[in-house]
């Protein structure tokens, strides 16, 4: 009897949908691929163990888009503005000038749906869909 290997294929995938915290950080980088980076922010609903009370809390995502994501992201999103996003969970670490190491977690999108809200930059239609693939170069870091 002949022997099959098993294939496994790994999954890192994160959904989510929120607004944005403030305006999107646009940048190009050397090679003229443009990013973006913004700060997305969702909330969930609990019940406190002790007071039996229900309570709001909000988690912060750093986002990262690349290419024409990131182009979209740039001209249309503002503070405010209600996304639902697909992406891969990426976790970096570097060392600053002073050797001292820096760890971030943040999420590279691959799929971005506005869904409204926000100040309008320009002109778009409700749920505009932008999705590609991404090709990852070196992210700058951003020492906000």
């Amino acid at each position: 009897m002949e022997k099959r290997k098993a294939i496994y294929m790994d999954v890192n995938k994160v959904i989510l949908l929120g607004r944005l915290v403030k305006d999107p950080v646009a940048k190009a980088l050397s090679s003229g691929q443009e990013i973006s980076r913004f700060t997305l922010a969702t909330n969930y609903l609990y019940k406190d163990s002790k007071t039996k009370e229900k309570k709001e809390n909000v988690d912060f995502h750093s986002i990262v888009a690349w290419g024409k994501i990131a182009q979209i992201s740039n001209k249309y999103l503002t503070q405010g503005s209600k996304i639902y996003i697909e992406g891969r969970l990426n976790n970096r670490n570097w060392e600053d000038k002073n050797k001292q190491k820096h760890y971030r977690t943040e999420i590279v999108v691959s799929e971005l749906n506005m869904l409204g809200g926000g100040k309008k930059k320009e002109e778009t239609k409700q749920e505009e869909l932008a999705q590609e693939e991404i090709t990852v170069e070196e992210v700058p870091v951003n020492n906000n």
